[in-house]
């Protein structure tokens, strides 16, 4: 209902407030940058890691991620029903939305980037918000990886890195404002972009395992910076760039294509599930 006006005739209606399964608190803005800062030390040590420290690739240490992600992952849930609470509703789509991301997956089978996936997890992360959709990202690159097959020392950085992507998209300007065309096009932008990221922090997993065999792009431990950021940004143009290009594109396509649909959906699904909505109880009627 219109709220009224002055004169007693309703006022204008303006912009809905999409409502959203997990919304951040103090407690789960804490846990979403301590699980954001072990990613960055995870990703960037190798740039700054001293020749004679022994740690020239990412296999030893990625079992330790694992071993820490996984509970500050539980933690980010803990302290987000800490803060406003997490229903079955919430956890029955974010199964659902993870189970859908985990079967895009493969229909690309990563051939020449081609990863559906994308567009979904950026649309699910703008309407659900950034505390559901950095979880809804993790847990979707762990289910397809156990639907692939593709368990092994990279796993746990792709689950950050697409959690990530998921958190950035619900940190987009004008989730209760702006609809239609203008937004169809910034989340096709951000997919476009986010693709190439995600592409080009990957690549810091795999780039120290090249230390030795190729002098022109490989990782030399104890090098300045930025001649290992030089060697580094050859490395992404020279072999991953035909991957994050073609992946940047089919994301703006799906997202263009099948956006307007899937954001309806997504919406009319969080409305349904009332998952703000708050339960009163009243005493019998006199």
């Amino acid at each position: 209902m219109s709220p009224a006006s002055p004169g007693g005739r309703p006022g204008p209606v303006g912009p809905e407030r999409q409502a959203r399964p997990i919304r951040l608190g103090p407690r789960s803005i804490g846990a979403l940058a301590l699980v954001s800062a072990v990613g960055v030390v995870a990703f960037g040590w190798p740039l700054i890691a001293g020749g004679g420290s022994g740690l020239s690739a990412h296999a030893q240490d990625a079992p330790w991620l694992f071993t820490a992600l996984l509970p500050l992952l539980l933690a980010v849930v803990v302290a987000t029903i800490a803060d406003v609470g997490l229903d079955a509703k919430a956890i029955a789509m974010l199964g659902v939305l993870a189970a859908a991301g985990a079967a895009l997956r493969p229909l690309g089978a990563g051939t020449a980037g081609i990863e559906p996936m994308f567009f979904l997890m950026v649309l699910s992360g703008r309407v659900l918000g950034p505390g559901f959709g950095f979880v809804l990202g993790a847990v979707s690159m762990f289910a397809s990886a156990l639907l692939t097959g593709g368990v092994g020392p990279w796993m746990p950085f792709q689950m950050l890195s697409m959690g990530w992507v998921c958190m950035g998209a619900g940190l987009l300007p004008g989730p209760d404002s702006l609809r239609g065309r203008r937004e169809l096009w910034l989340l096709a932008a951000y997919g476009a972009v986010s693709s190439v990221l995600y592409g080009t922090v990957m690549n810091l997993q795999g780039w120290p395992y090249l230390g030795g065999l190729a002098t022109g792009v490989s990782f030399v431990p104890g090098d300045p910076v930025g001649d290992n950021l030089g060697r580094f940004i050859a490395y992404c143009l020279a072999t991953s760039l035909g991957w994050d290009l073609p992946r940047a594109v089919v994301t703006v396509l799906l997202s263009l294509a099948l956006g307007p649909a899937v954001l309806k959906a997504l919406r009319r699904a969080t409305r349904r599930a009332a998952f703000e909505a708050q339960v009163t109880f009243e005493g019998p009627k006199a």
